[in-house]
């Protein structure tokens, strides 16, 4: 038997060479065929062989380029299978793929949410599956994409974790927030799967169990790893902020906790599962993150994968074996046969077909080896995919360091440059330090030149001390002589020390002499000490002082005088001042007295003021006080008039209502002026009280105007409006009651009023025909504002028939769950129908628009066919208004608050609503349009949707409803006619009833009519918008019939019956 390395030296000597264009287009052909293996509408699992292929292929390309452009052509909305395996395929590619494979499904976002949407308003199970899917998908994503450090895989150390997270804890918090959005997506996932299959060994058996379960292995791994580094954050978190902040992150993860523990006990239970993965196994309880030593505990959850067999697969086309040759290239299996056998011929048949027979199982062994060799080149790629990816790791490392690098060069310049600047402020300080060294050398010489000049004055004052003692001793022989002109020259000194002191007291002038003798002293004594004169000279300066002495003595006595003169002043002086001091303590006990009795006068007065004030604000607040309560009689008798029979066949206008409305409003903004004007001065009451006269008048006019003109009015708006007149009453009771009082009056709020009367004037707006309010050239916008109106009250009835089959789902079980479900199909049957029926009539509307309006323009189009534009959108309205009101009863009749009754009336109107729009569209539409043929077809189907749900309300209805058995066989004769007869009374009473209300129909129809033709064609009306929710019955759409029970004669009152405003229409 040859072996492996021989094939290629007898096949491929003859195969032919391949450029890159035909290995390019050879790559394309076999990932399509791998997709479309893979991605088909069977309910099977995908098989692993053409996901890895698929796999192979985007690390090939290095990217999904070649996926997605078969992938965007699959006929996804047409199977949610196909749409499910799709996702499974998907996931799998962006765990496995290659890192660029994320890039490039962001490119694709809004293709994956489309289908999600898709099949998330369709009710179906893998539709279900596919909306939850797809959100998974787009988290995932947007993961990956804001946080690169974390691959498709989630595989990661604990220190890139660690450098992911960082060290600011905002950053922990945010992406500790989104692991735990990730795992929500995740578990959601396997929980919506496990809802929809039975846990039982023999659902994941079967190939539709399988196809469901299949993807919960990526979820299974992804969830495991997402589990590890939230634990792995939380502790982190827990070691920087405090344990009450985490509170919440600690609830969210225990409850992920336990539903992830749930998750995995539930599919390691499973046979389809054990043969694929090893799933770990969580411990009992959740970690204890309040203890930092519980992280010691943790142990990391590990998925294995175990290796798998290899599956019976067709060998790729690595060596070129097979016996078909590529169009347009010669045939080379006969010639290799020819080459090694010979030419056939009859004789050696069988020894060729032996040879052949050998060849075959040579080939089957070549196929064996080359699948082992297959493995083991897959082996080769995963280990050389772990070391490329490891090299990529290093080499970010390298690249993260190189950066590191730049910036530690980029710090170290700036420092250099820093020390730079240093060194040459160094230079600069060192040339100001020599400069200041030569300052200081010159200072110190000009200071040597000083000292010296100081020793030159020393030596100088020390020769004039040695003069000054020689003068000393030529002046001891006249110092006996002198002693009594010292003895004189200090009593002199004592002298002039007091005259000092006493000139000092009396005279500035005396104070400068004093200090001129002094100086004159002084000098003299210095003149003394240093002239060497005569004695002679000394005796003349003696009597000089001698003479001085005299005149100085005369001058103290006059001063003496002097002070004795002003020690005489100042006596009387104090005299006059005791004096006067006397009297002006008489005058003040004088005084005080006066003051004390006027100030008891003034008191008194004071009291009497005080007395006519208060006496003045109790007119004034009895005449208030007055006033609010003839108000206030006003207000009950208005409020009073609403529940008055009488009062029933009072009417009035909107447009009346309006105008008091707004008049009752402008009053209150009065009334708050008076009162805080009666609040700032109580003494003046008249502002207030004219107000309030004002407002009574004004709001009772506008409450029992409101009460006339609900009688006119829709259910919904009339039961509205006497909602808020009621409450206008009841607030303006209130403020009148506040106002009689002396304690509340100054918390009294008539601002409280103004919202009911606001609700009163806007409820009245509401009220007033539309049709007046839209010029002609603005229908055409109207037109169009009342289609989308229309469609997207339509599905948003689609979208609450969702919910409340969701809600009925969780709520309710067995047959009340099977009524329900059929109900609510029927709603949503009639919906779609309704929408594609609107769509219909918009496309007919746009049609006749263009056919029709020649050169003008759409607008002038509308303006010139007005009737027929008003009875369009009077019919879109009624359509809207239908379904949202069928909706409304469906959620009732859902909850048990309501009637089937109700519902089986929506269908009725809904199905005249249509009508009328088909019959408002055909009016001006070719006879031979398709689009009009399309409309009638859907108003066909509308009407038998609208019979569908008819029908189903009815069966619901005799299925849930109880009905008692007649048993009379226990009764006696007379219990029977007593009954009898009770049956003929609650027969008789039910059908007088039944004719009220016949009779009270036809009134409403007249007036319905009325109203309608006033404001345009016949048989058209203004119903409510279809976001408005109605609180009670149902607001009745134009009919065609009139009411077949005549009003009877004496229903009319007579108008002196009631009284009413002389504006109400009786």
């Amino acid at each position: 038997m040859n072996s492996i390395k021989s094939v290629p030296a007898r096949v491929l000597s003859r195969r032919p060479g391949h450029s890159l264009e035909a290995e390019r287009e050879q790559f394309d052909k076999n990932q399509a065929i791998s997709i479309s293996k893979a991605i088909n509408s069977q309910e099977a699992p995908v098989k692993e062989k053409h996901a890895r292929r698929i796999i192979l292929g985007t690390h090939h390309e290095k990217g999904a380029f070649t996926f997605w452009s078969y992938a965007i052509g699959l006929p996804l909305p047409s199977s949610a299978i196909l749409s499910w395996k799709f996702c499974h395929v998907l996931h799998k590619v962006l765990r496995d793929g290659h890192a660029n494979v994320l890039h490039d499904c962001q490119r694709y976002r809004s293709n994956i949410r489309e289908i999600g949407d898709l099949w998330g308003h369709l009710h179906d199970r893998y539709g279900q599956l596919v909306n939850v899917y797809t959100k998974l998908l787009l988290t995932k994503i947007s993961f990956h994409l804001k946080h690169p450090q974390f691959p498709a895989g989630l595989e990661v150390t604990d220190e890139v974790l660690e450098k992911a997270a960082g060290t600011d804890v905002n950053n922990i918090f945010q992406l500790t927030v989104e692991m735990f959005d990730y795992m929500d997506c995740e578990l959601k996932l396997s929980e919506s799967v496990f809802r929809q299959l039975n846990t039982a060994i023999a659902v994941s058996q079967m190939a539709s169990g399988q196809c469901r379960l299949a993807p919960l292995i990526q979820v299974i791994q992804d969830c495991s790893h997402l589990y590890h580094y939230t634990v792995k954050l939380l502790f982190k978190l827990h070691s920087c902020l405090p344990a009450d902040t985490l509170q919440g992150h600690r609830d969210r993860f225990h409850e992920q906790f336990h539903s992830l523990r749930n998750f995995f006990r539930r599919a390691s239970d499973m046979i389809y599962f054990k043969r694929l993965i090893q799933i770990p196994r969580l411990p009992e309880s959740p970690p204890n993150f309040l203890r930092a030593s519980a992280l010691a505990e943790h142990i990391k959850p590990v998925v294995v994968i175990p290796e798998e067999a290899p599956e019976d697969e067709e060998p790729e086309n690595l060596i070129e074996i097979s016996t078909g040759p590529p169009a347009g290239e010669p045939v080379v299996a006969p010639d290799l046969f020819d080459q090694t056998f010979g030419p056939p011929n009859g004789s050696m048949k069988d020894d060729r077909d032996l040879q052949i027979e050998s060849l075959k199982r040579e080939v089957e062994l070549l196929r064996a080896e080359l699948e082992k060799i297959k493995m083991e080149a897959q082996r080769y790629v995963a280990q050389l995919k772990g070391q490329v990816n490891a090299l990529e790791a290093e080499l970010e490392e390298q690249r993260k360091q190189k950066q590191k690098a730049l910036v530690d060069n980029e710090q170290l310049l700036h420092e250099l440059a820093q020390l730079r600047a240093v060194q040459q402020e160094g230079a600069r300080n060192q040339g100001l330090r020599e400069e200041a060294e030569r300052k200081a050398s010159a200072t110190e010489a000009r200071y040597s030149k000083l000292r010296e000049k100081h020793s030159e004055l020393i030596n100088t004052h020390a020769e004039l001390l040695r003069k000054n003692a020689d003068t000393a001793k030529q002046l001891t022989v006249t110092q006996q002589s002198q002693e009594e002109v010292a003895r004189v020259k200090e009593q002199l000194a004592f002298q002039m020390e007091q005259v000092k002191r006493e000139s000092e007291l009396k005279l500035e002038e005396q104070s400068d002499q004093l200090e001129k003798l002094k100086r004159e002293l002084e000098a003299k004594a210095g003149e003394l000490a240093h002239v060497q004169e005569s004695l002679s000279r000394t005796e003349q300066s003696g009597s000089e002082l001698s003479s001085q002495l005299d005149a100085l003595s005369t001058e103290r006595n006059a001063l003496s005088s002097a002070m004795r003169q002003q020690e005489a002043e100042l006596r009387a002086a104090q005299d006059l001042v005791q004096e006067k001091e006397a009297a002006l303590s008489q005058e003040r006990q004088r005084s005080s007295q006066e003051r004390a009795e006027l100030q008891g006068r003034l008191a008194e007065k004071e009291s009497q003021e005080q007395g006519l004030r208060q006496k003045l604000l109790n007119e004034q607040f009895a005449v208030v006080q007055g006033a609010a309560a003839e108000a206030r009689a006003i207000l009950q008798d208005a409020v009073s008039t609403l529940d008055d029979p009488l009062h029933l066949r009072c009417t009035s206008s909107p447009a009346y209502l309006v105008s008091r409305a707004q008049a009752a409003l402008d009053a209150v903004s009065v009334l708050e002026h008076g009162h805080s004007q009666y609040l700032a001065s109580p003494e003046d009451a008249y502002a207030l009280v004219a107000a309030l006269t004002r407002f009574s008048h004004l709001a009772a006019e506008a409450i029992v105007n409101g009460g006339a003109t609900s009688h006119l009015a829709p259910t919904d708006p009339a039961d509205r409006l006497m909602d808020a007149c009621r409450e206008c009453g009841a607030r303006a009771l209130e403020l009148m009651g506040q106002l009689q009082e002396r304690q509340a009056l100054p918390r009294a709020q008539p601002s409280l009023v103004r919202h009911p009367l606001q609700s009163i004037l806007q409820l009245g707006q509401e009220l007033k025909p539309k049709s007046l309010d839209v010029r002609q050239e603005e229908l055409g916008a109207v037109v169009d504002k009342e289609m989308a109106a229309t469609s997207a009250a339509i599905e948003d009835a689609v979208r609450r028939i969702e919910d409340m089959m969701n809600q009925a789902r969780h709520e309710s079980s067995g047959l009340k769950l099977e009524v329900n479900e059929r109900i609510l199909n029927s709603c949503t049957d009639l919906m779609k129908a309704i929408r594609l029926l609107v769509m219909t009539s918009t496309s007919l509307q746009k049609e006749i628009v263009e056919s029709g309006r020649g050169a003008a323009t759409q607008q002038e189009f509308y303006a010139k066919n007005s009737r027929w534009t008003e009875g369009l959108i009077s019919a879109s309205k009624a359509v809207g208004w239908g379904a949202s009101q069928l909706v409304e009863a469906a959620d009732r009749v859902v909850l048990h608050t309501g009637k089937y009754e109700e519902l089986i009336v929506c269908s009725h109107e809904i199905a005249a609503s249509t009508a009328q729009l088909v019959a408002a569209s055909k009016v001006k539409a070719d006879k031979r349009s398709p689009c009009l043929g399309r409309l009638q077809e859907c108003s066909r189907a509308v009407n038998e949707r609208a019979a569908g749900v008819v029908a189903s309300t009815k069966s619901g209805q005799e299925q849930i409803e109880d009905r008692d058995t007649m048993d009379f066989s226990g009764l006696s004769l007379i219990k029977l006619k007593k009954q009898e007869m009770e049956t003929q009374v609650r027969v008789l009473e039910l059908e007088k009833t039944l004719e009220a209300e016949r009779v009270r129909l036809g009134e409403l129809r007249k007036q319905h009519y009325a109203l309608a033709g006033g404001v345009g064609p016949p048989g058209e009306e203004e119903p409510s918008r279809p976001a408005a929710a109605p609180r009670g019955a149902t607001k009745k759409p134009p009919l065609a019939q009139k009411p077949s029970v005549a009003p009877r004669q004496d229903q009319q009152l007579d108008r002196k019956e009631g009284t009413c405003p002389p504006q109400l229409n009786y």
